[in-house]
């Protein structure tokens, strides 16, 4: 099925969606958001449960202590905020009082990366995967897409430590809605077996790199595209793996080249497997403001811009 054809859905609603299903299953579990449950989706769980949603107000920092207070006498809190907010402004008291003492908080952090379109480079956190993976014992998630987003959610709730969930504000494809679906933390998935490169993806470009491998496959190019929600632990096994069969990596994230996916990818590959690697993301540059779909193409990161660079660099590597 073509990207045209698939339901799309932002995976923020799949945040908020699963929250409602685990706060029936989880008395313990409080959700606190910063003023904005309708954007981040936490307003369904305040509608089921008003005495378990905590409205901080614009006050993320102070929001982060207040969830790891919760945390410390049992419950499980869950803080929301956009991801600029929750990793960027917080970044203190995640590290502090969330990380250091190793609680139970889950931050599902919203509008992550430079789809959230018109709000400009102020509000498109492009740097807080790298953030949250320099936490020691955080758990880094980016779901591909909705159906991920809530078995991330779900997974978390029954993880004992800190974790980073990255929703995205704009939608996308659904492709996760097999049967054979199955998630687990720290497991990636291959979602396309190919023998010449393998692109490794994660969020909203996992769709838009089984797009293009379609798109390189009619040039005689086979590509294994690989789906990576947990960006730490990283599944090394597996891409190390798929890189001694391809011999050549392409890294595909809406993210900052430094210190997200690609990153952890060349980590793994350099003490294990070294191969040539490519990184399609954020190139040390700041976002802009415009809408989400033509950033996202003149970012290179839609089927297009991923087909293109794949090609690019699968050719320079064959000469």
């Amino acid at each position: 099925m073509s990207s045209e054809t698939r339901k799309k859905v932002a995976t923020r609603e799949g945040y908020g969606k699963a929250l409602v299903e685990l706060g029936a299953e989880y008395p313990n579990l409080v959700v606190l958001d910063a003023d904005l449950a309708a954007a981040t989706k936490t307003g369904v769980f305040k509608k089921a449960y008003p005495e378990r949603h905590i409205d901080c107000g614009i006050a993320e920092s102070n929001m982060v202590g207040v969830a790891a207070g919760l945390a410390a006498i049992g419950m499980i809190p869950f803080v929301s905020s956009f991801a600029m907010f929750a990793a960027g402004r917080a970044f203190e008291q995640v590290r502090n009082s969330v990380g250091y003492p190793h609680l139970n908080v889950k931050i599902g952090a919203t509008h992550a990366g430079i789809t959230v379109g018109e709000d400009g480079a102020s509000h498109q956190c492009n740097e807080d995967i790298a953030l949250m993976r320099t936490i020691p014992g955080m758990v880094v998630m980016c779901p591909a897409d909705e159906v991920e987003a809530e078995a991330a959610v779900k997974a978390a709730v029954k993880y004992e430590g800190p974790v980073y969930l990255r929703f995205g504000r704009a939608v996308c494809p659904v492709i996760n809605d097999g049967p054979d679906y199955k998630f687990e933390i720290g497991k990636g998935q291959i979602v396309r077996e190919g023998t010449d490169v393998t692109i490794a993806a994660t969020g909203i470009c996992v769709g838009n790199a089984l797009e293009a491998a379609d798109k390189l496959a009619q040039d005689g190019i086979s590509a294994e595209v690989i789906n990576i929600c947990t960006i730490k632990p990283l599944d090394e096994e597996l891409v190390i793996a798929s890189a001694k069969k391809t011999g050549k990596v392409v890294t595909a994230e809406e993210h900052s080249i430094i210190g997200g996916l690609g990153s952890a990818v060349c980590d793994a590959l350099c003490k294990a497997n070294p191969v040539p690697v490519c990184k399609i993301g954020i190139q040390d540059v700041f976002g802009e403001s415009g809408p989400a779909e033509e950033l996202v193409e003149k970012y290179g990161l839609d089927g297009a811009g991923i087909y293109k660079t794949v090609k690019e660099f699968v050719g320079k590597r064959d000469k």
